[in-house]
C-alpha cells in the first residue's frame, strides 16, 4: 500500500510564501509523474504544476514565474514552493502521482489534501 501525505499549508498573507511537501511512502513502488492540483470552493479542481521523473516541469499560467516545483526521488518527496501568494491561490492542494508497485499496474495516487488560505 502506497501512501501520500502532504503538509505545509496555512494561512499567509498577500505576497507571502509557503512551500507544500508530499512524501510517498510504502514498499516496493517507482513513482513516475508527479503533480500538485487545488481546488477553490466553488471550483473545478486544477492542475497547478507538473514535474516527470527526469525533471520536466509545466506550470498553470496562473502561477507561472511565482511557484516553483521540485521533486526528491532519493526521498519520493514532491514539492511546490508558492511566492508572491495571492487572495485567488486559495484552495485545497493535493498531490498526485502515478506509481507502479510490484502488485499493479501504473495508477494514480492522491493526497489527502492540504489548505492553503491567502489573506488579503
Amino acid at each position: 500500500q502506497v501512501q501520500l501525505v502532504e503538509s505545509g499549508g496555512g494561512l499567509v498573507q498577500a505576497g507571502g510564501s509557503l512551500r507544500l511537501s508530499c512524501a510517498a511512502s510504502g514498499n516496493n513502488f517507482r513513482i513516475d509523474d508527479m503533480a500538485w492540483y487545488r481546488q477553490a470552493p466553488g471550483k473545478q479542481r486544477e492542475l497547478v504544476a507538473a514535474i516527470t521523473s527526469g525533471g520536466g516541469t509545466d506550470y498553470a499560467d496562473s502561477v507561472k514565474g511565482r511557484f516553483t516545483i521540485s521533486r526528491d526521488n532519493a526521498k519520493n518527496t514532491v514539492y511546490l514552493q508558492m511566492n508572491s501568494l495571492k487572495p485567488e491561490d486559495t484552495a485545497v492542494y493535493s498531490c498526485n502521482a502515478r506509481i507502479t508497485t510490484t502488485r499493479f499496474p501504473p495508477s494514480n495516487y492522491w493526497g489527502q489534501g492540504t489548505q492553503v488560505t491567502v489573506s488579503s
